[in-house]
């Protein structure tokens, strides 16, 4: 793997990463400001570390139970199952994540939870469309994000977005009710205020979502050299652009394939996800994963009963 575009990338992505948390909670602090003054400020920054040192950490399984999930037997999953346990000894977890399987046709992973305690799920669609090398290299882009904090980050930024938003909805009705007294006062309007007020949880949203694109990135460069394997995630993430996109198409957009604008995606483009990993090619890779009965083309696991048809979770997620 080409270790000099790893870093090069990586770089840029954590950079990117602490810059558009500083943004989110700079538009917290303005806020603050044009409420309350220094004090206001001072609150916030407190009332925020209070809330990110004791912010409460749900158990992955009572996550999982949400989805109707069902840990993943040893014997159901051999080769995943060795994977997940080599990849976490590589990305120095304390422990390996348990795997879940998710009765859903939507090709999907997703992990909970943290560093000490953390699970993966993996739906039924999934199981069935990728061979094992991609397979793996979903479950090192999943274990990327347990190793990089990435469920604590992007909570920490949602809690930045949702306390603008209130602030903002409370600072625009104080608004409204002295707008008589202002109007018909010699006192100065500060329309600046008024424009941070009203656009500030929009920004703080679109930073959010670029904070996501970017730990996605991450994810991936990092799934790489766990695997040193990056074109079999490239593989992955092709086929899942291909299964998602044609369902989603057909039951909102038939006919249509205008894409998202790339400022409201919460995902990268695939195209620049597997250019950039296809970048990492170049160089003498990794020590390959140890994986009994492991074949490039195989299959990882006989997908155990009957799948259901993706489903929308209350919290806005397919499933």
């Amino acid at each position: 793997m080409n270790s000099i575009i790893w870093y090069r990338h990586a770089l840029h992505n954590r950079i990117q990463s602490l810059l558009l948390l500083l943004v989110m909670g700079g538009f917290l602090a303005l806020l603050g400001m044009i409420l309350w003054g220094r004090d206001g400020v001072v609150s916030l920054l407190f009332t925020g570390l209070i809330l990110v040192l004791f912010n409460p950490v749900i158990a992955p399984r009572l996550v999982m139970r949400l989805y109707r999930a069902r840990p993943l037997a040893r014997d159901e999953a051999p080769v995943l199952q060795q994977a997940l346990v080599q990849l976490a000894q590589r990305a120095g977890l304390p422990r390996a994540p348990e795997l879940y399987y998710v009765p859903s046709s939507m090709v999907n992973a997703f992990a909970v939870g943290n560093r000490r305690q953390s699970a993966i799920g993996v739906t039924d669609g999934l199981l069935r469309t990728l061979d094992a090398r991609e397979a793996v290299g979903v479950l090192a882009h999943e274990i990327s994000h347990i190793q990089n904090n990435d469920m604590w980050v992007m909570g920490m930024a949602d809690m930045f977005s949702r306390l603008t938003s209130l602030l903002s909805l409370f600072g625009q009705f104080l608004l409204l009710v002295n707008l008589p007294l202002l109007l018909f006062s010699q006192a100065g309007i500060n329309w600046f205020a008024i424009l941070i007020l009203i656009f500030a949880p929009n920004l703080s949203a679109l930073a959010q979502l670029g904070l996501s694109r970017t730990r996605e990135y991450d994810a991936d460069l990092n799934a790489a050299r766990l695997t040193g394997d990056p074109e079999g995630l490239a593989r992955a993430l092709v086929k899942i652009e291909r299964r998602q996109g044609s369902f989603l198409e057909r039951i909102f957009l038939p006919g249509r394939r205008i894409p998202d604008p790339s400022l409201l995606r919460t995902h990268p483009p695939t195209e620049e996800r597997v250019r950039r990993l296809m970048e990492l090619r170049q160089s003498a890779p990794v020590a390959p994963l140890r994986l009994a009965e492991f074949r490039p083309g195989g299959r990882t696991v006989s997908p155990p009963g009957a799948h259901s048809p993706p489903r929308w979770h209350i919290n806005g997620l397919w499933y």
